[in-house]
């Protein structure tokens, strides 16, 4: 099998971009105080449109709990700027995010990460094709998520000001999630961020977790940010300011756990009836706010917080029929090369002593493990399904290679996208830690 490696002309263009944008080629790291803005913009469509659980049939939505939003996080210091936004959507690729991207000139366009949070009771951002000659989005939905993600940034920017950043890393206890496909194999950090302005009042909380939103799913006939609605509703009325939810290696499966576990429906194999109830996405939504104020409560203010930004442009090989119909035949045009790949950009970025990966997907828990483990932050924070959505990364190892990973496998890109992703993600890291030297 051809091994893919990193695309060697756009690629570079890009690093050289955000670098220059972040002042870290030559200058070491910006100058000046780190400021901080943050917005909120609603895109939940009116009416109603049918929502999306992945590839495959929509369902209709016949009534709606909380709002979709577009939560953007912008920070600067002297001549860096860094902005995320966080999608109530199940994924928002690059054909839109770049779209988005275009809108906002303050910031540089390498220097954006937009994610999802990946609820599974959001309309189709992707433009599923339906196998009829048409597709399961909407295009006008999707202009105004674009319109809103943009007016999101851009007020951020207008909202900067003097900040104080706390960054904290630790276990969120309780019963939130777990790996449907082996219970306990998922990772129970829960990573903080929060500015505060310099008298004390929150600017914004972002909570890094990885977890399916899909209490609900998209077959129970509501629209809804899921347990994402809560958990930001919760944090800000407690905290003040803007919350926003980055997920994190979330991949198969790590998801809600709504388990009724008094009602096995295979005990042998340890599967149980599910909760799909709006009081669920309460119960676990409040809880990750709890935790997420508690772990980071205690943090020290940041002295002096570093702020840097890398990209990568990678190509990955596409082997699967699925995933290739979709970049081929949806109406949003994805970009993709003759060679039957497609390229993502990968970010890395350095905000105090934490250090922030981008996943241009859907990550399996062990890759995010060993990932982090590699990092060189203090304390490590994965943003996956972010600037691209292609589907679950795998090791090459994990890749067909149970019943179990059937589905995983056919809706990812390849056998050898983990290997790419892990490979290419530890250039950034092994560049970041030779910045300013």
């Amino acid at each position: 099998m051809k091994r893919f490696s990193v695309y060697l002309s756009r690629p570079r263009r890009a690093f050289v971009l955000c670098a220059l944008a972040g002042a870290v080629l030559a200058g070491g790291e910006a100058k000046g105080e780190i400021q901080a803005g943050a917005s909120v913009k609603v895109i939940t469509p009116n009416p109603l449109l049918p929502v999306s659980g992945g590839m495959g049939p929509t369902h209709p939505a016949k009534e709606k709990r909380g709002e979709l939003t577009a939560r953007a996080l912008v920070f600067r210091k002297g001549d860096v700027t860094v902005g995320v936004v966080a999608l109530d959507l199940l994924g928002f690729p690059s054909a839109l995010g770049d779209r988005v991207r275009a809108k906002v000139t303050r910031i540089p366009a390498a220097s954006i990460l937009i994610g999802s949070t990946h609820t599974h009771s959001a309309p189709d951002c992707y433009a599923f094709p339906d196998g009829k000659g048409g597709h399961t989005g909407d295009l006008a939905y999707m202009n105004m998520v674009c319109d809103k993600a943009a007016e999101a940034l851009n007020e951020a920017v207008d909202r900067l000001q003097p900040a104080t950043l706390k960054i904290a890393v630790g276990e969120a206890k309780g019963k939130i999630a777990y790996n449907y496909y082996a219970p306990d194999l998922y990772d129970r950090r829960m990573n903080v961020i929060q500015a505060k302005t310099p008298e004390g009042k929150t600017i914004a909380t972002l909570v890094n977790y990885a977890i399916h939103p899909e209490v609900l799913g998209n077959e129970v006939g509501i629209l809804s940010p899921d347990l994402v609605g809560p958990l930001c509703e919760t944090i800000e009325s407690q905290a003040g300011g803007v919350a926003l939810f980055m997920n994190s290696a979330q991949g198969g499966m790590v998801t809600a756990d709504n388990r009724n576990l008094d009602q096995p429906s295979d005990q042998a194999r340890g599967y149980w009836k599910d909760e799909r109830k709006w009081d669920e996405c309460l119960r676990i939504g409040r809880l990750m706010a709890s935790e997420a104020i508690r772990i980071v409560h205690d943090a020290p203010d940041q002295k002096d917080p570093a702020l840097a930004c890398q990209a990568k442009i990678v190509r990955f090989p596409v082997e699967s029929p699925a995933m290739w119909a979709v970049i081929t035949h949806s109406p949003l045009k994805y970009p993709h090369n003759d060679d039957h790949s497609v390229n993502a950009r990968v970010n890395l970025v350095t905000l105090g002593d934490a250090q922030i990966l981008t996943i241009p997907g859907e990550a399996l828990p062990n890759i995010g493990f060993y990932l982090k483990r590699k990092m060189g932050g203090k304390h490590n924070f994965l943003f996956g399904l972010t600037n691209e959505a292609f589907g679950y990364i795998l090791t090459k190892v994990d890749f067909q290679s149970f019943p179990r990973y059937d589905y995983v496998s056919r809706t990812s890109l390849g056998e050898m996208t983990g290997e790419i992703l892990i490979e290419n993600a530890l250039k950034l890291v092994d560049e970041a830690s030779h910045v300013g030297r």
